[in-house]
């Protein structure tokens, strides 16, 4: 069984000759910027007041809006003409994207399922088959539900006999996702439309009659991108059926924050309710008994009713839950939780914290199989299911591995691995032979011989040893002469660990290093890493960062001159608050969708949801700490900036684009030099998930093309 993440609402982390002469660059001035008007909007924050001039570009939507946005993207799109490689760079990035991609495979009634990209489709096609070297037969191909290529496949979820699968849609990039139903055999679609779902997935019951899914309440309208998401339901829908009879499982009045995620256990007798608190790693554990037809024998019952620690169950054996936690261990072990005696102190442990961070662990082949991060490095381990340690998974080398799904009794499993430049791999575990072998395997026009990557550790601020990967050309020279882009996260518990970018290896090849320091906030070491950067700790993970940046200077990889940093919504942040508190390390920043207004991200879709990660301003003690670091209020006139190309979707419903607006207005009244100060707006597009290859590649054009121009790269 797969264990299903339980956090709602997580930021996710985007994943994302040729240059001008020495000349060229002598000449840029000052782009000449569009008006952005300033309103005489002022709030008071517990008796200070904060002035908020561009709240008018808080709607996207407005005429006054949209003008401005055509007006940033018209200069924005003559700024890049300029750079005479941008063509080059886009006819490379997509020479390269050219090949065969494939997910992992999983198997259900018999049936294989995967997904395909031929190379250059905006969307990857959905395959089955009854045996994965034979020809699949195409199940869903999103291409062929828009003309721009917009329509994503958000998620889906197959019946266990392999007949029917749920899938959902998400269209210009939205959280907001529709439901059908297809019959797997003849392909068509039944008549069920299921709307307004959000951060969920669906949950079969074993024999197909139906499935389990949260929603919200219709918004009203002209609100589904701005309005706030409060009181999330958890709702049965049965198949062939409208929506308007699913039945209502589960709801909390009381609790406008809650989160609800469904999930029906492989033996079909345990609804499994994970309850989540915006983006807190925190939950609490529900379940409802279940008869064999799939109705509920209970009433739902509160299993883990405080907010003390992180609970993911993996699976269960009759009455006996099998849970993944941190409790009373930050980087994770395995308990077991009987429910004819669920008190904690009857709780068992089956599998104990290790120096390594526990991250997902599933049961297959009648195996534990946990996956752990060390050093931000995948290590794969078995053990029985007594907790008893069987052996360590062989991996490829050092990089990311995941997948690993299936039933208890599987003798099988799927799993892929990638590293910096080692293409994303799919394989398949046999439990009876103990080896792995290739299923789907990439071919890449590069050399992987030609790069190197390498892991170091630099010293923090505050002392604290932060690891780092670096990858670049063999051969490199260090005298400080490298274009280097420095891209992090540092957040919401989420790890970034080594995996395969076309778009990296084209900066590679353009002679740039890619620099990816594993920052506080993160989960690489677990919770305490990950406390130690968030709410009055955030100023730690702006503090590696730059830390990061100042050890490779000093160990001559770059320079200031060299330096850009890039990353995308909390991301996004970490480069607006960097950029604004050492605005003179930098030559460049790449803030992508990011948080850039502290003070109000709470107040629209989904941000109420990052309380837990940031504070919020209506606290009289956060909002001297958000106040501080807030991008877009740390902007001081007359202060020379990196030069900047802001990225956002037009449509983002997650971290919606008046943050960028609002930060790349006020950057451009506040800049003095010629640095640039751009923002670049796509539109029909959100946050970054389902967006079409096309505009992917575009957008990596466009960042690659601004960073030759501003870093003054030399072929």
């Amino acid at each position: 069984m797969n264990a299903l993440p339980h956090r709602a609402a997580t930021l996710l982390l985007l994943t994302w000759a040729i240059m001008s002469s020495p000349e060229s660059q002598a000449a840029d001035a000052a782009p000449q910027y569009p008006a952005s008007r300033q309103a005489e909007q002022v709030d008071d924050y517990h008796g200070t007041r904060v002035a908020d001039p561009y709240r008018w570009l808080e709607d996207p939507d407005s005429p006054e809006s949209r003008a401005w946005i055509e007006a940033q993207n018209k200069l924005t799109n003559a700024w890049l003409a300029e750079v005479p490689g941008r063509d080059k760079i886009r006819a490379r990035l997509e020479q390269l994207w050219n090949y065969e991609r494939y997910s992992t495979p999983f198997r259900e009634g018999g049936r294989y399922f995967y997904s395909k990209n031929d190379g250059l489709q905006n969307q990857s096609v959905l395959y089955t088959t009854d045996k994965l070297d034979q020809s699949p037969k195409l199940l869903l191909d999103p291409n062929k539900l828009s003309a721009d290529g917009t329509v994503a496949l958000g998620t889906y979820a197959i019946t266990d006999d392999g007949q029917f699968m749920a899938y959902g849609l998400s269209t210009a990039g939205s959280d907001w996702i529709e439901f059908k139903i297809k019959n797997v055999a003849t392909g068509e679609d039944l008549p069920d439309h299921l709307k307004w779902a959000k951060f969920t997935g669906a949950s079969w019951l074993p024999d197909g009659s139906g499935f389990y899914y949260s929603r919200y309440d219709e918004p009203a309208e002209g609100t589904s991108l701005r309005g706030v998401n409060y009181f999330q339901k958890l709702y049965f829908h049965k198949r062939g059926t409208p929506q308007s009879q699913d039945r209502l499982v589960y709801e909390r009045r009381d609790e406008k924050e809650w989160g609800f995620h469904g999930r029906v256990t492989d033996d079909g007798a345990y609804l499994i309710i994970s309850v989540t608190r915006g983006t807190d790693p925190k939950n609490l554990v529900f379940y409802q008994q279940l008869a064999r037809d799939g109705k509920p024998e209970g009433k739902v019952v509160e299993l883990i009713r405080e907010w003390d620690a992180d609970y993911t169950v993996i699976d269960n054996d009759g009455p006996v839950l099998w849970v993944r936690t941190d409790l009373d261990a930050p980087r994770g072990r395995v308990i077991s939780i009987d429910l004819r005696s669920p008190e904690r102190a009857n709780w068992k442990e089956l599998i104990p914290q290790v120096a390594e961070t526990l991250g997902g662990v599933n049961v297959v082949g009648n195996r534990f199989v946990a996956s752990y991060l060390k050093d931000a490095r995948s290590q794969v381990k078995l053990f029985g299911l007594d907790g008893k340690f069987e052996k360590e998974l062989e991996l490829p080398g050092i990089g990311s591995a995941g997948g690993f799904g299936g039933k208890r009794k599987d003798q099988e499993t799927f799993y892929s691995f990638s590293s910096f430049t080692f293409p994303t791999t799919a394989y398949r575990y046999d439990f009876e032979t103990g080896q792995s072998s290739v299923v789907f395997k990439p071919k890449v026009a590069f050399n992987p011989d030609g790069y190197e990557v390498k892991q170091v550790f630099f010293t923090s601020r505050d002392g604290t040893q932060v690891p780092m990967f670096l990858s670049y050309k063999k051969g490199l020279v260090r005298d400080g002469s490298n274009a280097t882009l420095l891209y992090a996260y540092g957040g919401f518990n989420i790890s970034l660990t080594p995996s395969f970018s076309v778009a990296n290896l084209v900066w590679m090849e353009l002679g740039g290093i890619y620099a990816v320091p594993n920052l506080r906030g993160g989960g690489e070491y677990g919770e305490e890493w990950h406390k130690a950067g968030n709410l009055k700790n955030k100023q730690n993970v702006f503090d590696d960062f730059i830390a990061a940046a100042e050890w490779l200077i000093a160990e001559k990889y770059t320079s200031r001159e060299k330096l850009a940093i890039a990353g995308g919504s909390n991301g996004g942040l970490l480069v607006g608050a960097c950029m604004t508190q050492r605005p003179e390390l930098f030559a460049a920043a790449l803030p992508a969708v990011g948080v850039m207004d502290m003070l109000r991200f709470h107040k629209f879709t989904i941000g109420w949801a990052w309380v837990s990660e940031y504070g919020s301003a209506e606290d009289a003690e956060m909002f001297p700490v958000l106040y501080k670091y807030s991008p877009l209020h740390r902007l001081k006139a007359g202060t020379s900036y990196p030069a900047t190309m802001v990225t956002t979707g037009d449509h983002d419903d997650r971290v919606v684009p008046a943050h960028s607006f609002k930060f790349a207005a006020a950057l451009q009244a506040a800049q003095k030099g010629p640095a640039p100060a751009l923002i670049r707006i796509e539109t029909r597009a959100g946050h970054g998930a389902g967006k079409p290859t096309a505009k992917i590649l575009d957008e990596l054009a466009d960042k690659w093309a601004f960073l030759v121009r501003v870093l003054k790269m030399k072929e």
